[in-house]
């Protein structure tokens, strides 16, 4: 029997947030980065996966201009944040990175106090109209980074003496502080033990609801874990984009599986 569709039922459109076209990246003469094509969705959480060297980090930071940062670096091509160009002359790079905020590798808090710490960000960006402002946004952004309870009666302390997980969620809490959009993390568990790697995925998932979301993450149990779409990279090229759950289960590309059935890596 044939069931009329329902109408009334609301199907939820995710709109682009970034738009990259026809990227390339070159440092000196080695071709980084090969026509990549890739749009990131609006609160996702979008995982970038693949052998090391494979570029993904590397494409990860055109999406906040950290390569600007690299003498020999070229890059070529279109990327554009809710349709913007990002690479246009009149955008300041500064600005564009409050806009799309940065968590790296290896914990990096700044060698200030846990406030300071949250509070540098919109000092710098102008955020805070007076001491109330500035005291809120960082217990607001601490809160946000799941670790607002363990540093409340501590402000004042070097956030080099949190563990190694409370830094990388101060970090994160750091990195949300300046009101971002979209938020950047280049294997921010991979210098984590497994709990306070739990801990910052439970975070991530939060996170999307506000963001949107991009991981470089070397583990594809995380992947699977914490993201709705994944992108697979290999030797520069793009080689596959779609939800996590057919990357995972059912890929099109032969050198996808082979990655996930570990051939490749």
């Amino acid at each position: 029997m044939y069931d009329a569709p329902n109408l009334g039922a609301k199907v939820e459109q995710k709109t682009n947030k970034i738009e990259a076209n026809g990227v390339q990246v070159y440092y000196g003469d080695t071709h980084a980065i090969k026509d990549v094509s890739v749009a990131i969705e609006s609160n996702t959480v979008t995982a970038f996966i693949g052998p090391s060297g494979c570029g993904k980090s590397t494409f990860l930071r055109c999406l906040n201009r950290m390569n600007d940062t690299i003498d020999i670096c070229r890059i070529e091509g279109d990327i554009r944040l809710d349709g913007e160009d990002i690479y246009d002359k009149r955008v300041d790079p500064v600005q564009l990175r409050a806009k799309v905020g940065m968590v790296f590798q290896k914990p990096n808090p700044f060698p200030k106090s846990i406030y300071d710490n949250i509070a540098y960000g919109p000092r710098i960006h102008g955020l805070a109209k007076s001491k109330a402002d500035l005291d809120e946004i960082v217990e607001k952004s601490l809160r946000r980074g799941a670790i607002w309870n363990e540093v409340k009666d501590r402000l004042h302390e070097p956030g080099t003496g949190l563990s190694g997980g409370q830094q990388q969620r101060l970090c994160i809490a750091r990195a949300i502080a300046t009101e971002p959009e979209v938020l950047l993390m280049d294997e921010p568990c991979s210098a984590l033990d497994p709990i306070a790697t739990a801990q910052v995925e439970e975070l991530i998932d939060e996170l999307r609801a506000q963001y949107s979301v991009v991981i470089v993450t070397h583990s594809m149990q995380q992947a699977a874990r914490v993201s709705q779409k994944t992108a697979f990279f290999h030797l520069g090229h793009l080689v596959e984009y779609d939800n996590t759950s057919t990357i995972f289960t059912n890929p099109r590309d032969e050198r996808t599986e082979s990655y996930i059935t570990g051939r490749i890596g």
